[in-house]
């Protein structure tokens, strides 16, 4: 019985290796990021934005309904585009929102080539992400 056990736990623990490994936020072939990337400062923003070519940044808050609403969508482009896509927590970075002219939620930044290039405030669907995305890739 004991050596039973012992197998099942060594099963477990190669399948919970497993999926850590495959669920893991790996840059594919393009170079982006195919999980949203959480960012807590500038300084993380800027290494984000220096790296890859296209970013989208949402500034969101965890009790706003749009923003709960959009999260499926993010999550969907940045699986699905040569986007790389960060999310902000605007109540945790206050200075940073400030700093981009943030003043509702959920706000989008895209970035390419490290420097703002358009911006889209209030629930979006995921068409109007990926053609603003296309312009930019």
């Amino acid at each position: 019985m004991t050596d039973e056990l012992e197998e099942i736990k060594r099963e477990k623990l190669n399948e919970l290796r497993s999926r850590d490994e495959s669920d893991s936020t790996d840059e594919s072939e393009s170079g982006t990021l195919s999980d949203p990337v959480s960012i807590d400062g500038k300084a993380e923003l800027s290494d984000i934005t220096t790296d890859h070519d296209v970013v989208l940044v949402d500034f969101y808050a965890d009790w706003c309904g749009p923003c709960q609403m959009l999260e499926p969508v993010v999550e969907t482009v940045a699986a699905e585009t040569a986007a790389t896509v960060a999310k902000i927590d605007v109540d945790a970075n206050q200075e940073l929102a400030a700093e981009y002219g943030v003043r509702g939620v959920p706000t989008l930044l895209l970035f390419a080539d490290g420097e703002p290039v358009d911006r889209l405030v209030g629930m979006q669907d995921e068409a109007q992400l990926r053609s603003v995305i296309a312009e930019y890739a």
